[in-house]
Order: C-alpha cells, then structure tokens, then sequence
C-alpha cells in the first residue's frame, strides 16, 4: 500500500511545480492528512523561507512548520556531501520524513530543481533519497527545445536510472509540450516504457512562464511607487518607451510592461490611459528608469486616478533595465493565486486524475473532510459542465466570482447587466475574463424579452398577469433569469448577493415549481467545520414548519447529504434528549421523528435530541447510549427558522468554518439563493453546487 510519492526531474526548469500542486489538491480530495517534505530546498536568506515549500504550505493550509517541512539547503547538502558525510546526510532526511508521516495518512516528497551548485550529481541523489524513503516516484520532464527523440530518450534514461536502483515509477509527466504534439508525446513515451506506468502530458501555458510584477520588481531592485495592491500583476512582454506616444501606443500588447525613462510623462500618462481605454490593451505595470522621478504635478494626476497599474522606479539606465528583465525566470510564489489557479486547472485538465489516484492511494477514508469535500465538489462540476445564470452582474463580488469560475473552467456562465459597466468593473479589479467563454445579457436590451415575457404571460394570465406586467417582470432580473432556467438557455441560476431571498425564489416558486413529490421547498448549508462536513437544515426558507413539514425537510436534507458524498445520520434537534421533553415544540419534532421513520424506515435518525448529544460522542453516549445517531450526526434538522439561522451563523462566525449554500431542495431545477452579506468564496461555491444539483442528483 502506497503512503507516499515522490516527484522526480533530471533537468532544470521542468515545470514540477505545477504537479506539486496538482498532486497535493488530489490528495487532500481523497485523505484529510497530507504531509509535504522537500528533503533538499534550493535556501533560506534571512527572514526569507524558501519561495516552493512556503507556496504549498500556506496556500492548502497545511498545519506543517516551515522548519520541518525540509532536511537541508542545497548549499548545506554540497558540504555535508564533500565532507564525506552522505551516512548524515540520508539519517537526517529519514529522521525529518518519519516525523511527519507519523503525523500524515500519506506524505508528497519533492525532489531537488536543479538549479545552482550541485546539479551534475542532483539526479542520483534524488534516486537515492527515494530510495532510502521507500517510496515509488513521479518523474516530470520538459519538452522545451527538445525533438520527439531526444525527449523521449532522456525520459527513458531517466526511467532507467531510478530502475537500477530499485525505485518504481508510476508514472512520468512529459511537460511543457507544445499542444498540438501532446498525443505525439504521450504515444513515444507509452512506447518506451512498460504498461504499468502511466504517461501523461501537460502543454506549455504562457502565462505559467511569464514574470509578475512583483518577480520583476525583486529582480532589478525596484522601489514600488504606486500600485502595490496590483504587484502580482502577470506580464506578457515588455516595451520600451523611447519614440513618441503617438507611435508607441501602436506598440502595446496585452499585459505588457512598459520601461520608460523618469522623466518621460506623456509616455507615463499616455500608457496609464490606454489602459483604462477600451481601445487599447491592458498593460501589467511600468518601470521608470535612470533614478528619475516624475514631476510633483505628475505625481499628483497619477496619485488622483481611480484606476492604477504598479509604478516601479530603479536606479538602472532603461538598456540596463531590459536586459534585467528579458532574463527574469518565473517562480510560483503564495500570493500569486492566479498562477497557482492556472496550473491547478491545468493540472486537472490534462493528467489522468482518477488513474493517478488508483496508483497512489489504496485506502479507504472513513468519514469526509472539508477539504475532500470541496474537492469532490470541484471534480463533480467539471465532469458534466452546466451552464448558470447570475443575474447580479452590478455587484463587484459576483464579477470576481465569474472570473475565477471561468479561469478554472468550471462551468459555463451568462452574467446578466450592461456589458459596458461589467468590463468597466473588471477593468478597475484588474480581473480578466475571455469572453468567449462567458455571455453577457442586457434583460433591457436582448431579443431574448419578448419571448419570456409572452411564456410568463401564458403561464400566469390564470393569476392576473397581463402582458403588461409580464413585460415589466421581465425587467427584474431575477424573472429573467429564472425564465432560462425554466426555458432550458441555463441549467441553473445563482442571485441574492443584492437581492432578498424572496426577490430570488418567488419567480422560481411561479413557474419553475416544486418537484410533484414534495409538498415544500426547504434549504440545507454544508458546513465545513475543522474536522468534518455537516448538513444544516432548514436555515434559510421556512419559518416555523409544522410536524409533516418538517419530516419531508429532514427526509430531503439526507438525501442532498447523500447525493453529496456524506452518510446521513440524521438529528432531528430540539431542548430535550429522548422521552424527556415536554412541550409543543417538542412534540412536533417527535411527531417528526416518527414520520420519518414510517415513510423511510432505512434512514438513521434520532430525536428529539440536543445539539451536545447530536455531535459530541461522549455526550451521545451518556445520553443515548444505544443510538446510531448520538454523537456522529451528520444532518442536523432544526425546529424553525429561528434556531437554525442563528445556529448557522454562530457556528459559522465562532469556529471560522465555510458554510456553503444554502442549497434550495425540492424544486424542478436548481435555483439558489445567496446571503447579501456573502463573499466572493460563497458565491463560488453555490455555484458549484448548483452545477451539481443541474447534473440531475
């Protein structure tokens, strides 16, 4: 049984980090305790860790100190190893490793980059530190510069040498391949090596090679003038600003970078308008040369604008500068999300994850994490991609939520507003959007108008809708985009971010409808506490439901558990445990209780029973000691609308856990309504789930 893998390369700049990151998604989709451990990491200077390990650490949260996540420095390898001391050496990576993967259920182990001192002898050390782990390995190879031969060759005798030292390899990553040659690569390679392993290949991304900002700023010295919220800025190219405005703006390309001397401000101005200009691309940043600062009236205009781009000034002459920068390699580091997002998506998109994941982990996992949950969330909406609406396309937080779901690739969406003002509100949170990818509605101004309002007429006229009004419904955004969902132009809808939850869901309950099998529309929040996902039900929709009411919520809230990867186990709550109880309250949810059990005798339910006794095993015990529910409920049902609103959101503030949703059950198709105080994560995440419940769960 695998609990552990080690990423391999035998050459410089192969791109392996994209596969740490990839391969450390999965796995905490699939098991809650990942460990990560680089035995040789390339140095930390003073206050700085070292830029890898820090981005895989912080970024899955991985309760790792930094200082145990490695064994040594490159340099301090070199020396220990010229000082004939390679018995201390592989002591200590065994020592580090053990500590951690007495504390993990599997651990990712990568190797060295092969950069600075030390690379002639890199590849057989790698071996060896597998090796003496005993674990198999990933090898991940470049194609850059490389003929189909040369780059399968080298990936054989890369093979080869971990073989002769006894270190299986489950599979090997042909990376940045040109796209149109990927089949071609992956073809050679299965060719050259026996079946069991698996080859896989991932084409060059330009945007993964390209600097940030922040990378260039570093690189040449620079002091930040203006723009630090935007130093993680990608770049394209870069341009030197030497001839005039007027010749140079035809000169700018998306995302490049401008070098300009100090003292030129129509170069200055004339690039900080272009970019604000739907005419002409956006620009990265500038860097102003030669020491020179523009003038104070300059620094006041460009301080006074609403829209900003990084400032850099560097001592260096603009030849000097260029030449800097032209040599600048490109590193993941924790604040870029952006690159890091891209090479996730990326990863998913081109390796054979549930291969991948066959090969690594033969282990069940009882119960499911947060992060295996999201995970499995992720991996669902992807396999069977939707088409949703969101009609809030005014609201800043709905726009960056669209523009992380489209870079990931998640689903398809149609974002309702005038496309004026939604390119204008990307254009000032510096977001990016293809939209070829996404479709932007007017409701004021589409074709689309009549149409719906005549099919709300026809289906309203029987409640005193007249055309009239039809037409003016259709103005709502929500009418129209409920309307999509109900024509079948997107498979689900997602608002409330500016709206109330009346506001979303009355046109749903108009002609989108209940399912013919349920008598009421309720809601559940997956809560994702430390430890655990649990289900919250009702929190968002029904007032005070009485005893039959309550039981059909109980019964859809175990089936959305299940549908969702959690084992129901259902408590149905209230201010007593078992019999003791007195009260009408109490007697609904017996009531409740009991219908529950008659209509679906397979369920697991328990109730009434207290919060304590539903999920604190010793307190469920000494209470209910021979219940299945007691102590490791997994659906937590609510007498009213009172209690499990509040709950919800001391729950939620109090422990820091995400509450996703909620999550409306009991319609025909899937229509969910957002918290006005949501976040962009929120908004993700309802999303996603609602691309789910689209798939017909």
């Amino acid at each position: 049984m695998n609990k552990a893998i080690y990423i391999a390369t035998s050459e410089p700049n192969s791109g392996k980090s994209i596969v740490a990151l990839g391969l450390m998604r999965m796995l905490l989709g699939k098991t809650a305790k990942v460990g990560y451990f680089r035995p040789i990491i390339d140095g930390n200077t003073g206050k700085n860790k070292d830029n890898h390990l820090n981005t895989i650490l912080s970024y899955f949260d991985l309760n790792i100190k930094h200082k145990e996540a490695y064994a040594f420095t490159r340099t301090e390898f070199i020396n220990k190893r010229n000082a004939g001391k390679e018995g201390e050496i592989f002591d200590t990576i065994i020592e580090k490793y053990k500590a951690l993967e007495e504390k993990n259920d599997f651990m990712l182990v990568e190797g060295t980059d092969f950069s600075g001192e030390g690379t002639a002898i890199e590849l057989d050390a790698n071996i060896l530190i597998a090796k003496n782990l005993g674990i198999p390995a990933i090898i991940v190879s470049s194609g850059v510069g490389k003929t189909l031969d040369e780059f399968v060759n080298g990936l054989h005798l890369a093979y080869d040498s971990f073989k002769e030292k006894e270190v299986k390899v489950l599979a090997v990553i042909a990376n940045k391949v040109q796209e149109e040659n990927l089949q071609l690569a992956i073809k050679g390679t299965e060719e050259n090596l026996p079946k069991g392993v698996i080859v896989n290949a991932i084409p060059l991304i330009p945007s993964l090679q390209n600097p940030s900002v922040k990378e260039i700023a570093e690189a040449i010295n620079a002091k930040v003038l203006f723009g630090e919220d935007y130093i993680n800025n990608q770049t394209n190219s870069f341009k030197v600003g030497a001839m005039q405005l007027r010749n140079y703006l035809t000169q700018l390309e998306e995302n490049c970078l401008i070098i300009t001397p100090g003292d030129r401000a129509d170069i200055i101005l004339g690039a900080l308008q272009a970019n604000v200009s739907s005419n002409y691309p956006t620009i990265s940043g500038i860097v102003l040369t030669g020491g020179l600062i523009p003038e104070d009236s300059i620094v006041k205009l460009i301080d006074g604008l609403q829209q900003i781009v990084p400032i850099l000034s560097v001592k260096l002459g603009t030849f000097d500068v260029a030449n800097e920068i032209g040599r600048v390699r490109s590193h993941m580091y924790a604040e870029n999300t952006d690159k890091i997002l891209t090479s996730l998506n990326t990863f998913d998109k081109y390796c054979d994850i549930d291969r991948l994941t066959d090969k690594l982990i033969k282990f069940k996992q009882d119960g499911i994490t947060p992060r295996m949950f999201q995970y499995n969330l992720l991996k669902r909406a992807k396999k069977a991609k939707k088409h949703i609406v969101l009609p809030e396309g005014n609201d800043d937080r709905i726009i960056e939520a669209a523009a992380r779901l489209i870079l990931m690739d998640i689903v398809d969406l149609t974002i309702l507003g005038e496309k004026e003002k939604i390119l204008e509100t990307l254009q000032r949170l510096t977001l990016k959007i293809d939209f070829n990818k996404v479709n932007i509605i007017n409701p004021l101004d589409t074709e689309y108008h009549k149409d719906f309002a005549n099919t709300l007429f026809e289906l309203r006229k029987n409640k005193g809708v007249t055309i009239d009004i039809a037409e003016d419904l259709m103005n709502d955004v929500s009418y129209f985009g409920t309307m999509m969902v109900y024509k079948g132009l997107a498979d689900g809808m997602v608002s409330g971010a500016a709206h109330t939850t009346q506001h979303t869901i009355k046109p749903a309950l108009q002609f989108i409808k209940m399912k013919p099998s349920v008598s009421v529309v309720s809601s559940v929040f997956f809560m994702c506490l430390d430890d655990r996902v649990s289900v919250f039900g009702d929190c968002a929709i029904n007032p005070n439901p009485n005893a039959e009411q309550l039981a059909e919520i109980a019964i859809s809230s175990a089936e959305s558990s299940l549908a969702f990867g959690i084992e129901p186990r259902i408590a149905m709550l209230s201010y007593s445990s078992g019999a003791s109880g007195k009260g009408e309250e109490v007697d609904k949810v017996r009531r409740a209780t009991e219908i529950v059990k008659q209509q679906r005798p397979d369920l697991k339910i328990e109730g009434p029973i207290q919060y304590d006794a539903a999920v604190d095993l010793g307190v469920g015990k000494s209470k209910m000691p021979n219940s299945e529910v007691a102590g490791q409920a997994t659906v937590l049902i609510f007498p009213d609308l009172n209690t499990g609103n509040n709950t919800y959101k001391a729950v939620q503030r109090e422990t820091g856990a995400l509450a996703i949703g909620p999550m409306l059950q009991g319609l025909n198709k899937p229509v969910n309504d957002l918290s006005r105080g949501c976040t962009v994560d929120d908004i993700f995440n309802t999303v996603i789930i609602t691309a789910i419940q689209a798939q017909g769960i």
